[in-house]
């Protein structure tokens, strides 16, 4: 139990897929402009990436007994997109408002090398089944946790008065980097 703990805080917090691997950028900036948006985006990508170690795991091992392990990335994508058709399917549905403020990211989640890059790291970490969805869970909540500081961060800065040069792109992007240099503070925590 310990070590599934340590598997959750360390994929969030000291190797957070966002601020510290630099995966999942595009969605992370370009969905972070409203805290709700990027809750709503935050709780897609949690449940996409939890569920996408748990099938990549079973799959990883059927592949392995064929001797077909190469064909790992393309699996792992196929059953990402399979997963996102879902989500999108299920916010179309249930929550329209959510679907049209996601626009084009929500199905970019397809292609977020966040979710293809824990099942990867997954497989090369040799984690069992529970070690693999405990490090999609905590990855996932890492992401969550980014783009919501970033949107919350986005949002006061909207009302602030930015210098013309910094308005925009270049105000996000140095949040962004204040960001990961406070993220990577916690790289000296010695769980």
């Amino acid at each position: 139990m310990q070590e599934l703990i340590i598997i959750a805080i360390t994929a969030a917090l000291l190797s957070n897929v966002v601020l510290s691997q630099f995966l999942g950028i595009c969605s992370f900036l370009g969905v972070s402009t409203k805290t709700d948006v990027a809750v709503g985006m935050g709780g897609a990508v949690v449940f996409v990436i939890t569920v996408a170690s748990a099938v990549a795991f079973g799959l990883y091992q059927i592949l392995d007994m064929l001797g077909l392990q190469y064909l790992d990335t393309i699996v792992f994508i196929l059953v990402i997109a399979c997963l996102v058709q879902i989500v999108e399917s299920f916010f179309k549905k249930f929550v329209p408002s959510l679907y049209k403020a996601l626009g084009v990211y929500l199905p970019l989640i397809t292609t977020n090398c966040a979710v293809l890059g824990v099942a990867l790291t997954n497989v090369q970490n040799k984690y069992d089944f529970w070690q693999s969805v405990i490090c999609g869970f905590g990855t996932a909540v890492g992401y969550l946790i980014a783009i919501v500081i970033l949107a919350g961060i986005r949002e006061k800065t909207a009302n602030n008065d930015v210098p013309a040069p910094f308005k925009g792109s270049p105000i996000v992007m140095i949040t962004a980097c204040l960001m990961a240099i406070a993220f990577y503070g916690f790289a000296n925590l010695a769980i």
